[in-house]
């Protein structure tokens, strides 16, 4: 049913049962009952949004309705964890609006009936390509910070595996690369995000970064972060003191100033256990010359003379062969070294919520979207035991109040997309996918 449909089977019937109602014998009382009538029928324009603004109280009777984020959570929550798309689609329609969708609402469901004095329980959002994963986590981290949780939130782990602008050895372990930016980022938005606790809760031990330079016992958290967001060389290791910080204090027996729930949230979780594109050739060369114990000048004139004299189709295979032992694992980021403790259940106190995501997967199919597919043998056995929520395609009721509210912003602004064939259209092209049906909407 279109929107023009809607309105025209709703106005009658409401302006029918004001007028059965409205009789002269009846006086100022049956007129009152009819205009309390006439307002109990929904408006057709708001039938695909709910009144329900706090995620707590969100049900079954809410399922395919919008509610709208307010702009200060927006601010505070997400300073840079919604999805490109969506922040763009706020910009144009003035507005911040998420469908309540049952994955979301299940998984919250989960977290009301938890225990919090036993270790963390997993559980992974996976789904087919633009079902929307990433906005049910951020509905679920929405109803997360409105309880007043602690949140650590990784939109996108895949960025710290790939495209990295800058690379660098390990000042405090040899073995690992720390990568500054996104670790002095990542501090900026948490401290955004969690500005409320950074007083209250107080360093357990003393940190050292440089000879000069460390963080005593019983300093607030602020300060810790403070250090890595001025300080870009230790950065990515202020990001693993503060996870530690986390893990010890998190939960606790009484409620009280420094008690507090945490919620650790990744989007894209398979990034964790995947293959990187980052490259370490100085330190892999070096590798290979302690293993056949010579020297780095002797080792570049070796390779030299062996691309002499090989051919050219040997020159591609032993370059490839070499290029593939010059990246990075991810083991060997000190970033997802911290982040992979905060997925272990060796802590209590929170939650872990994950999501898979295969659009921006290292070398994986487009067509895997299931856990063990994503995640891999070794990150299978790392996440499990684990929860799975499963997010597929819109349900017509879904799918409907997502048409009529793009109809509501304009967002249709071709005459056939308006009626009744240019919708089957719409869902016949997107197969009632809510990332395809967005962007086929918007160049209509």
């Amino acid at each position: 049913m279109n929107l023009h449909k809607l309105s025209s089977r709703l106005c009658p019937t409401a302006t029918q049962k004001f007028r059965h109602l409205h009789i002269p014998s009846s006086g100022q009382q049956l007129e009152a009952v009819a205009l309390e009538t006439a307002s109990a029928e929904p408006n057709p324009l708001s039938v695909f949004r709910t009144s329900e603004q706090d995620p707590t109280y969100h049900s079954e009777g809410h399922t395919g309705q919008y509610y709208m984020l307010p702009p200060a959570h927006i601010q505070k929550l997400f300073p840079y964890g919604l999805p490109p798309r969506f922040q763009l689609q706020i910009k144009t329609f003035n507005e911040g609006c998420v469908m309540v969708r049952p994955p979301a609402l299940e998984l919250i469901s989960y977290l009301k009936r938890a225990d919090y004095s036993k270790p963390p329980l997993r559980y992974v959002l996976h789904g087919d390509i633009g079902t929307g994963k990433t906005m049910s986590l951020c509905h679920v981290l929405h109803y997360c910070y409105t309880q007043g949780w602690l949140i650590v939130h990784i939109p996108d782990a895949h960025l710290w595996i790939k495209n990295c602008k800058e690379l660098l050895p390990s000042s405090s372990r040899p073995s690992r690369f720390d990568q500054p930016i996104q670790a002095s980022q990542w501090l900026k938005n948490f401290k955004i995000t969690n500005e409320r606790f950074l007083s209250k809760l107080k360093t357990t031990q003393r940190y050292v970064w440089t000879k000069r330079e460390s963080t005593k016992k019983g300093q607030p958290l602020g300060e810790l972060i403070d250090q890595g967001v001025n300080r870009m060389k230790s950065s990515s290791d202020v990001v693993g003191a503060v996870l530690r910080e986390l893990r010890l204090q998190a939960g606790g027996t009484t409620e009280g100033e420094g008690a507090f729930k945490l919620t650790v949230a990744v989007d894209g979780v398979n990034a964790l256990w995947g293959k990187t594109s980052l490259k370490k050739e100085d330190r892999t060369m070096v590798c290979w010359c302690k293993l056949a114990r010579i020297s780095e000048n002797e080792f570049k004139n070796i390779y030299i003379i062996i691309l002499i004299l090989l051919n050219n189709l040997c020159i591609c295979l032993t370059s490839c062969f070499l290029f593939l032992f010059m990246e990075c694992e991810p083991e060997e980021l000190t970033l997802i070294h911290n982040l992979r403790k905060m997925m272990k259940n060796n802590w209590s106190g929170g939650a872990i919520l994950t999501a898979l995501s295969q659009t921006g997967s290292v070398f994986k199919p487009r067509s895997a979207y299931l856990p063990n597919e994503l995640l891999g043998e070794e990150g299978f056995d790392s996440m499990e035991p684990f929860v799975p929520v499963s997010v597929s395609n819109y349900n017509e009721k879904e799918f409907e109040s997502c048409y009529l509210y793009y109809l509501d912003r304009s967002w249709l602004q071709h005459p056939h997309s308006r009626s009744e064939e240019g919708k089957k259209e719409l869902i016949f092209l997107c197969n009632k996918n809510p990332s395809i049906l967005e962007r086929l909407c918007a160049a209509l």
